[in-house]
């Protein structure tokens, strides 16, 4: 059967695509990048969009091929928003491939709502709620940044045996992913026999704290603080002023740059703080140092990549790689693009990443601790690498899901 050409073009503009726009659908390939430009984490989701940015400029914007067409879709970090922006990525603007969000609870919702797409590949910006991935995981969802709990590995150990606390109080953001920090940071330092009497915990954009700082017991030796943009950099504030003397252990997004870069008088409540996370500002391996020059020269840099920055990076990167492999071919439903990636194994600039049977990272962890740098900057220091931590914290995978699911109450060792 022979379809005249004036019969094909009329069916080009019938659908609004002439030859040359059918050509350039064929070589561009759409990228949605889901981040927080709203609310209280928008500093975080305006550092991811850097780390992404990163991989696809050294990309030089091709994946397998075809030039990246980047679809940003914004959340100001609650579920609904982060799923009404997925939605439109992928209803809307017809996506085929999303990194994100960034956001604990975020990321819970979106592998729910994955599920329901499952012609759509979804790889994670930061989310670091354990449960997105270790239990009732979604085929089409892969996490290449870890989660909350593999940062904390080695923080609960040191501040027992070298910081010396053996009771600690926690304040901490309430939902998921600062419930995976606590529980990540209690799993060592239980273990290791210190206590827990109490733990605090308030909503996202919280202003005040007086109440919260006034809760905190008199002897506990430190507290442990879990939030992070604004609401860290309020509480750190507000708890340098109220006179506060224990000294901090810190959650990963609570030291990060996104909170160090802010001025003012709770630099002086920070220095010395040991917290744990994926990156270490004065990681001095080759390939750290050049990521954090090749950051630098992203508009409104910070003086070091946050993790949020590295997170996005890193599965950015890997979206990269695995449509490198398949020729940025995603038209059988993406399966052969998450099989490159359930197989992906690659050198980062903090080490190197694979993933487990859950579709997880396995990764290098790295514990720190903040320090004034010569420049009059804060950074975090590097005090120990800890290996290829996997999600189950080494521990065999039966006996760590009978744990429990992460909340408010579990862990407990009052």
């Amino acid at each position: 059967m022979h379809i005249h050409r004036r019969t094909l073009l009329a069916l080009a503009l019938a659908t609004g695509l002439t030859a040359p726009s059918l050509a350039l659908a064929e070589d561009t390939i759409k990228l949605g990048i889901l981040a927080t430009f709203e609310g209280a984490f928008t500093v975080l989701g305006e550092d991811g969009m850097r780390g992404a940015m990163l991989a696809i400029e050294e990309a030089n914007g091709m994946a397998g091929g075809k030039k990246i067409e980047i679809v940003k879709g914004s959340s100001d970090a609650s579920p609904d928003s982060a799923v009404r922006a997925v939605r439109k990525l992928v209803e809307q603007d017809g996506v085929k491939v999303v990194v994100g969000p960034l956001s604990g609870d975020e990321g819970i919702a979106v592998k729910d709502y994955a599920k329901t797409q499952p012609d759509v590949t979804f790889i994670n910006g930061t989310s670091a709620a354990q449960d997105t991935t270790l239990r009732d995981p979604a085929e089409n969802f892969f996490r290449f940044s870890t989660d909350g709990a593999q940062w904390m590995a080695g923080l609960g150990t040191y501040a027992f045996n070298e910081k010396g606390y053996k009771k600690v109080a926690t304040v901490a953001e309430d939902y998921s992913f600062p419930y995976t920090q606590v529980f990540g940071f209690m799993a060592e330092f239980c273990k290791a026999g210190g206590t827990v009497p109490s733990k605090s915990w308030v909503p996202i954009g919280n202003k005040d704290y007086s109440s919260v700082i006034a809760a905190i017991p008199d002897d506990v030796d430190a507290i442990y603080v879990a939030l992070g943009g604004a609401d860290g950099v309020n509480f750190l504030t507000q708890y340098q002023q109220a006179g506060g003397e224990a000294p901090l252990i810190g959650g990963s997004i609570t030291v990060d740059q996104t909170v160090l870069s802010s001025k003012g008088k709770m630099r002086d409540v920070v220095i010395g703080t040991p917290s744990a996370g994926p990156i270490a500002d004065t990681n001095d391996t080759p390939e750290w140092l050049a990521f954090v020059e090749a950051y630098k020269k992203q508009p409104d840099a910070f003086p070091s990549p946050s993790l949020f920055a590295h997170g996005y990076y890193i599965n950015t990167k890997a979206a990269i790689l695995a449509l490198d492999e398949v020729g940025g071919d995603v038209s059988d439903g993406g399966k052969k693009f998450r099989e490159a990636l359930s197989k992906l194994s690659f050198d980062t600039p903090t080490g190197k990443v694979s993933l487990d049977k859950n579709r997880n990272a396995v990764a290098d962890m790295y514990l720190t601790e903040v320090s004034e740098g010569a420049d009059g900057n804060l950074y975090n220091k590097l005090v120990k690498v800890v290996s290829q931590v996997n999600q189950t914290l080494g521990i065999p995978e039966e006996e760590f899901l009978a744990l429990g699911a992460v909340s408010r109450e579990n862990p407990s060792c009052p």
